[in-house]
Order: C-alpha cells, then structure tokens, then sequence
C-alpha cells in the first residue's frame, strides 16, 4: 500500500478532500505515516523539521540490480577481510547530518 493509498482511504473515511501526509515512506520501509486533516494539513510541514533516525541489515559484498534486497544479486564480493573496526569507520561516515544521494538505478 503507497502513501497516496492511505492518504485516498482517510479521505473516503473522513468524508474530506482535505488530508495529506509528512512524508512518502519508501516501498520496503517500516514506520509511521503521519496524516493530518482540514486545518491539521498546516501543521504538518512542522512535523517533517524533526531529524530522522535510520536502521539497517546489510549484506556485506552483495550487489543487485536495484541497488537494494528486492534486486537479483549480479555480483558478491569476499569480505572475509573486513574487520568490525572497518565496519564501524565507515558507518560513521554515515551518522550525523548528511545529504543522502538516491540511487541511480
């Protein structure tokens, strides 16, 4: 179900054109979609200010076709090598305030 599938439900529910949402969530994500109604919509760009938390599972070395875990996986790598301070260097390149760049596929 998509956002937009929700937010077409709550306006059929609610009996309002008037609903929208703080953020599409992507296909695979869990989490909360939060909705707001009428004079409520207003609000909304406040909620959307707040930072965002992110947690992942990773495969190490696997690389699909759509650059996530739905893909066909094209090619693995050996990461036998890898040690968990590697690991740990390179996730803190990702904590803080960064700008995400979507993937290309």
């Amino acid at each position: 179900m998509t956002s937009h599938d929700v937010v077409a439900i709550a306006r059929r529910a609610l009996g309002t054109r008037k609903v929208g949402h703080a953020g599409t969530l992507d296909p695979m994500a869990t989490g909360i979609l939060v909705l707001g109604f009428n004079n409520g919509t207003r609000l909304l760009q406040y909620i959307t200010d707040g930072d965002k938390t992110y947690q992942a599972t990773v495969v190490l070395g696997a690389a699909t076709v759509t650059d996530d875990k739905e893909g066909e996986i094209i090619s693995q790598s050996d990461v036998s090598g890898i040690t968990d301070t590697q690991i740990e260097v390179e996730l803190a390149k990702m904590r803080g305030t960064i700008m995400q760049r979507p993937s290309s596929v």
